[in-house]
Order: structure tokens, then C-alpha cells, then sequence
């Protein structure tokens, strides 16, 4: 028995999208028969929206799983090994190699894994040990070498150059420079030698300059005028010079070294054409048994400090300075004049540009035991005056002219640093040493 066609549902056709009504059995604008669409499925939810159930859909049939056979207790079952199981990579491709899956052919690993080899010993802790010959130790870690750019092999720290702080010690003399703690180099240099006169009798030498910073290569001036005047010291003196004269000929021996470093190629002067020469101070001391001299040029300076502090201290030297010839000329005393800002304008010095040369020497007789203390501004600023410069001074200076050449140095760091600083002491009378130089 054929069934009746049903009114559609539909709201439009489903070839020609043309609106339909509910009752329509065909497109009014194609024709199609609307009764061949076939009716939507009748929806089931498991849970209705008005929350009653639906209908439980129809039991699942059961799966047909296989009978696991009963184990053998005389047959042992098969063994799979992890290499037996073909295995797959995320891609589906086969794994290479035999090792696929869990491995359990490695090497059998200990219980106890052995200690890490121990670290070299920090050398900051330890004693350095004897670097071979030719190399220095670093300053920093005082463990490592250091190498030819110098930098240390072991902490990588830069070394500092080799004039930023200089110490020597000949038994008879002492010397120490220091870069101070705001100059980035040092432009002091110093010269300390022993040699013995014609009868035997010793001499000590002790020579001091200060490289002027407004000049051009001023540590190069006072390193050559102090290696010139110890020198020419060491040369005149075995051979019975007077040991003032030969200070003097030392100054004028500085004096032409310091000037021949003016000799520059007149390029070099064409691209500085402002420069002015290299220019340095100098002072200097020869101690004999008997005899004690000093000569200058600028404002460096040299004192006596007695070992029996019951005598008075004094300054041997007077500085080619402003605040000298303010004082000297009765138009300041001696604090007002350093007190002002043109104080440390020298007016005399070693250099091309320098007026006409006149070096200073003096020599004196103590009548006792004492220390002669050669040294450069970068010291005596913190301590000018004579009896300031004798409270520095350790009472052992005579027997250790080395540590106290360091406790001066050191004073003038305590105090600010604000210039390099070099100091040398020669005690006296001069004890036989040795002949020899330095």
C-alpha cells in the first residue's frame, strides 16, 4: 500500500533556494517534487533539554574475545626481548638500528661514582712559589705568570706599569716612588748608588727628580736627568772630584740630557706645534763619613732629621718657587706664601725652555748621627716643615732606611695622594757597603 506524500518541512528548496510554505508539495519556482527529500532523523539525546531522559540506546553486542590458554608448568612460555618488538617513530617510519625501545644491554653502572679531581689550590692562600727565571710573579693573586702584554695568566689582572711603584735598597741608601692616588702615571724618577773615594772611604749617592706635568714627556725628562746625574757622580767622584763640585757637574750633566729630548724631528713639532720641552726638578745628596752635600734645581727638597731627636731637625734646601722668593723678598711669611694658589710655581727647573741655568749646592758637617731625607713635593706637602718631616720619620731610619723611605711614602697616601710621590734616605755618617751602583 503506497503511503500518501507528507507536507515538507522545509523552508526553502534545496535546488533553487526558492521560499517555501509549509504545506507546499513542490517548488513554485523549479518544480521539484519537495516529497523526495528524505525526513530528518528522529534525535535521541541522552539527556533532554526539559532534563528528561531519552530513550537508552540498544544493548552493544558483546565482543568475542579469544581463551587465553592455561599455562604449561612444564613449558616455560615464550621470552620477548625489548629488540624482538618492531617499534615506530612519531612518523610511522621504523626505528633504526637494534637498539629500538627500553635498552638493556648497557654497561653495568657503579654504585659509587669516583670524586671529581681536585682544583688547584687558590694562589691568593697559598705561598707563590719560585717563578721560573725571567718571569714576575702577578700582583693581584701572587700565583700567576705574568705575560708579555702584562696581563697574569691565572687571574687575568693587569699589572701595573713598571714605574708606578718602585722600591730599592742598597744597605747605605733606600728609595721608594709611588704613582700617588690621582696621577694615571708616574713622573718621578730616582738614583741611588755607593762608590768609595780615592782613600777608601765610602760614598753614598741619592738622586730625586719631579717631572713637570705642564711640560711634554715629563716622566721621560726626570728619568733621563736623574740616570745622567748618577752618572756623572759615580764617575767623578773615585776620581777625587770635591764631592760639591761633583754635585754641581751632576746638575749640569742632568740639565743636557733633560734638553736633548727637545731635539724632536720638526714634523713632530708641526703637529704639535704647542708643545714646550720636556722640563723636571732635581735635587740630590753624596753622604761621607765626614761630609754631608745636597744641590737643586725647583722645588724639591732635602732634610735632616737627627737620630737624637733632642737636636733640631732642618731643611737643607730652598725651593725655586714663588712662595720662596715672596718670603725671601719680605712681601709674605712663609704660611701666607704657600698658602696661596701660586705657591707651587716653580722658577727654576731642568729643561730647553728653562732660564739660564743655576744649580744650588751647599754642604754641611753634622757634628752626630742622622738620616738626610731627598725628596720630591709629592711628599713634603703633608709635612713642610722640618719638625713635621722629623715626626714622620721612624726613630730606626738609620738601621732601616728602606722601611722608613716606605712609612714616608705612605704618609703622603694616608694623606691623600694628590701628586706621585718619591722619597729617598741616606743615613749618616756613610758606613762602608761596598763600592757598586745601582
Amino acid at each position: 500500500m503506497s503511503q500518501m506524500p507528507q507536507p515538507t518541512a522545509l523552508t526553502k528548496c534545496p535546488i533553487c533556494e526558492w521560499p517555501l510554505a509549509s504545506d507546499d508539495r513542490f517548488c513554485g519556482a523549479c518544480g521539484y517534487d519537495l516529497s523526495a527529500v528524505p525526513a530528518p532523523p528522529e534525535d535521541q539525546p541522552t539527556v533532554t533539554l526539559n532534563g528528561t531522559a531519552g530513550e537508552p540506546p540498544e544493548e552493544a553486542m558483546p565482543v568475542d574475545w579469544p581463551v587465553a590458554s592455561e599455562p604449561s608448568s612444564e613449558t616455560p612460555g615464550p621470552v620477548v626481548r625489548p629488540t624482538d618488538i618492531p617499534g615506530t617513530d612519531s612518523g610511522g617510519g621504523d626505528l633504526p638500528g637494534p637498539g629500538r625501545g627500553v635498552r638493556f644491554d648497557r654497561a653495568h653502572e657503579p654504585d659509587e661514582y669516583p670524586l671529581a679531581a681536585p682544583q688547584p689550590p687558590d694562589p691568593r692562600t697559598v705561598d707563590p712559589a719560585t717563578p721560573p727565571a725571567g718571569t714576575k710573579l702577578c700582583v693581584a693573586c701572587r700565583g700567576g705568570h705574568v705575560d708579555e702584554d702584562g696581563y697574569c695568566e691565572n687571574c687575568g689582572h693587569a699589572q701595573p706599569r713598571e714605574r708606578d711603584h718602585v722600591e730599592q735598597e742598597l744597605g747605605a741608601v733606600a728609595a721608594v716612588s709611588d704613582r700617588g692616588l690621582r696621577h694615571h702615571r708616574n713622573e718621578d724618577a730616582f738614583a741611588i748608588s755607593s762608590t768609595a773615594l780615592p782613600d777608601g772611604s765610602p760614598a753614598v749617592v741619592a738622586i730625586v727628580c719631579d717631572g713637570v706635568s705642564s711640560a711634554t714627556r715629563p716622566d721621560d725628562a726626570s728619568l733621563a736627568a736623574a740616570r745622567a746625574a748618577g752618572e756623572t757622580l759615580l764617575d767623578s767622584l773615585p776620581r777625587g772630584t770635591h764631592p760639591q763640585q761633583a754635585m754641581h757637574d751632576a746638575i749640569v750633566a742632568a740639565a743636557n740630557a733633560v734638553n736633548a729630548l727637545a731635539g724632536e724631528p720638526e714634523t713632530a713639532h708641526q703637529h704639535s706645534p704647542h708643545q714646550n720641552a720636556p722640563a723636571c726638578t732635581i735635587v740630590g745628596s753624596v753622604v761621607t763619613p765626614t761630609l754631608l752635600v745636597v744641590g737643586w734645581v725647583g722645588d724639591s727638597r732635602a732634610y735632616w732629621v737627627p737620630v737624637d731627636r733632642s737636636a733640631p731637625p732642618a731643611r737643607l734646601t730652598e725651593d725655586d718657587s714663588w712662595a720662596a722668593q715672596m718670603v725671601a723678598a719680605g712681601l709674605m711669611n712663609e704660611a701666607e706664601a704657600y698658602a696661596d694658589e701660586r705657591a707651587h710655581a716653580i722658577t727654576g727647573w731642568l729643561g730647553a725652555d728653562a732660564y739660564e741655568l743655576e744649580p744650588h749646592t751647599a754642604s754641611f758637617k753634622p757634628d752626630r748621627p742622622g738620616v738626610v731625607v731627598v725628596c720630591t713635593d709629592g711628599l713634603w706637602n703633608y709635612a713642610e716643615a722640618a719638625e713635621e718631616m722629623a715626626g714622620a720619620v721612624p726613630l730606626d731610619a738609620a738601621e732601616r732606611p728602606l722601611h722608613c723611605a716606605q712609612v714616608l711614602v705612605g704618609r703622603a697616601l694616608d694623606g691623600g695622594g694628590h701628586d706621585n710621590v718619591t722619597v729617598a734616605v741616606l743615613p749618616f755618617p756613610a758606613l762602608p757597603q761596598g763600592a757598586g751602583s745601582a
